[in-house]
């Protein structure tokens, strides 16, 4: 078992969870999730989420941000300026588009969430970039998704 700084257990789903994961996908989540995709702008479900609480990830319930640190980017994608624990968003350099950017994937399953800038507002200066159908939202003092039983906690 590999545990996060935060305590949270980032072994890679087997085989099988990962199968039962991806079943559990509607088209779209499995295009931006497993595909690398992006989603439209301005239309995902959680662009104006604005209540305390966790954005997990969407095929493994790792949470990935809280609520306290997104922000409006004005970019039509909800916007983030730290992960939950660095330890939780795993950095790829990608080079698609012809251009070079550095997208973000969930540290345990690997799944695609979209990509970091370095230009976010204070206290990090980042901004994290991600697509709507790769998270899920939980309420403060809601029991966190575990889909891979491994009790992971509360938001």
């Amino acid at each position: 078992m590999t545990l996060s700084p935060s305590g949270f257990d980032l072994t890679p789903p087997t085989e099988s969870q990962r199968v039962a994961l991806e079943a559990d996908l509607s088209a779209e989540e499995r295009r931006v999730l497993l595909a690398h995709g992006t989603e439209a702008p301005f239309c995902g479900v959680l662009l104006g989420e604005k209540r305390p609480g966790v954005f997990s990830c969407r095929m493994c319930g790792l949470p990935l941000f809280r609520a306290g640190t997104k922000f409006e980017s004005g970019t039509g994608w909800p916007s983030f300026t730290q992960p939950v624990d660095e330890a939780h968003v795993r950095a790829v350099e990608d080079r698609s588009y012809g251009m070079v950017r550095v997208e973000t994937r969930c540290a345990r399953c690997d799944s695609h969430q979209g990509h970091v800038f370095p230009d976010g507002p204070p206290p990090t200066g980042l901004r994290y970039c991600i697509n709507s159908v790769a998270l899920q939202f939980v309420p403060e003092g809601e029991r966190l998704p575990d889909p891979l039983g491994r009790g992971d906690g509360m938001a």
